[in-house]
């Protein structure tokens, strides 16, 4: 089987896998506990807490467990319920839904946008913050602005970001991007699923979604995920030991960048929904669109020869409507439908792009063959 499918969930780790089992022997106790075993239990936790505030420039405080990257989301925003909540059409459903759900009209005002979009890669641009609106595509094909100190007026305005595809595969500082909050999950860096974290800096508005429970310090209510937590702080270790986010640059990019090319260069009425330039995407994702060809039966082609894929988030799968990212960007309900999604891990290799190149074309063509739309 070639896997790459890595942007909607990553193979576990062999030493995560490890881990968890043993933990599941060694620290077996209820973290919350102040009895010997509770305690060992609870080191643990605080070790995955201190590994994630390193690799993002946070403060351990600053940081809780949750049960995954929707949990964070809908966290944030629910602090915000009946204030203004700003966001873009290109967040995860978790922002777009709870943001549609829950946003009022007083102050203080919550800004929510996703540093790096889940179903084409791209390292989105943050609009300015006072804008009545903003065009589209203006959010892509340009090198992240968001250093800027956009939210300038603390009592007034709050700026969220959904990091959940950029950990571990680009450098991360809450400080530097001006974070209040950000949203981040275990099982897109080869940890378990059920598993996340959000970052909440100090002295911004929170309230607890979970309630029931001191846990995390009266944050997050619910017994400890420990076992999970302490397999997503042996992911974390890998992040930190092995330099991840060189390795994506510096090696899957590579990768990413052939499969480009050779698509391109072999598959008639192909076109790319991913910005290559560096600093404009993630290594590893890469979005492209077969003209003539709808993607989910690319897909289900692509499954029976043992090639994984996606045609967006596998959140919205079996969804019919076409990629609301893709609309955003091109308006195109065509290039929409016709788009699959190829994410690398850190396992892939030049192999995994020649297995795909193998049946692909093959696969488009034949579709092309027994379609109605023109090629022209």
């Amino acid at each position: 089987m070639i896997y790459l499918d890595y942007a909607a969930t990553t193979p576990m780790l062999p030493e995560v896998i490890k881990a968890m089992h043993d933990a599941e022997e060694k620290y077996f106790a209820n973290a919350s506990a102040l009895h010997t075993p509770g305690h060992l239990a609870m080191n643990q936790i605080e070790h995955t807490r201190n590994l994630l505030a390193k690799i993002i420039n946070a403060e351990p405080e600053e940081i809780i467990f949750t049960s995954g990257a929707t949990e964070s989301n809908n966290t944030v925003i629910r602090i915000f319920e009946g204030c203004q909540i700003e966001t873009s059409p290109l967040e995860h459903h978790s922002v777009i839904e709870t943001a549609q759900k829950y946003a009022g009209s007083k102050l203080p005002k919550l800004y929510s946008y996703m540093l790096i979009n889940n179903e084409i890669g791209e390292i989105l641009k943050m609009p300015e913050i006072d804008m009545a609106g903003f065009n589209d595509s203006e959010l892509f094909n340009a090198k992240s602005d968001w250093g800027k100190p956009l939210v300038t007026d603390r009592k007034k305005s709050y700026l969220h970001s959904d990091l959940t595809q950029a950990l571990g595969k680009i450098s991360l500082d809450v400080k530097e991007l001006g974070l209040d909050y950000a949203t981040f999950s275990a099982h897109k860096i080869g940890g378990p699923i059920g598993v996340g974290a959000l970052y909440i800096k100090k002295g911004v508005p929170f309230k607890p979604l979970m309630i029931g429970g001191n846990q995390e310090n009266k944050r997050r209510g619910g017994t400890y995920n420990t076992v999970g937590i302490i397999g997503f702080g042996v992911a974390l270790e890998k992040v930190i030991n092995e330099n991840t986010p060189r390795k994506y640059d510096e090696e899957i990019r590579k990768l990413r960048d052939e499969l480009a090319r050779r698509i391109l260069d072999e598959i008639p009425g192909s076109s790319l929904n991913t910005d290559l330039e560096p600093g404009t995407s993630l290594p590893n994702i890469l979005n492209a669109s077969f003209k003539a060809a709808e993607g989910e039966s690319i897909q289900l082609y692509l499954d029976a020869e043992g090639v994984i894929v996606s045609t967006g988030s596998a959140c919205a799968a079996g969804d019919i409507k076409p990629s609301h990212v893709l609309m955003a960007k091109t308006g195109d309900a065509e290039v929409a439908h016709s788009s699959i999604r190829f994410s690398f891990g850190l396992d892939s290799t030049i192999k995994d792009v020649d297995k795909v190149m193998e049946v692909l074309p093959g696969i488009v063509n034949r579709l092309q063959q027994m379609s109605t739309i023109g090629m022209e």
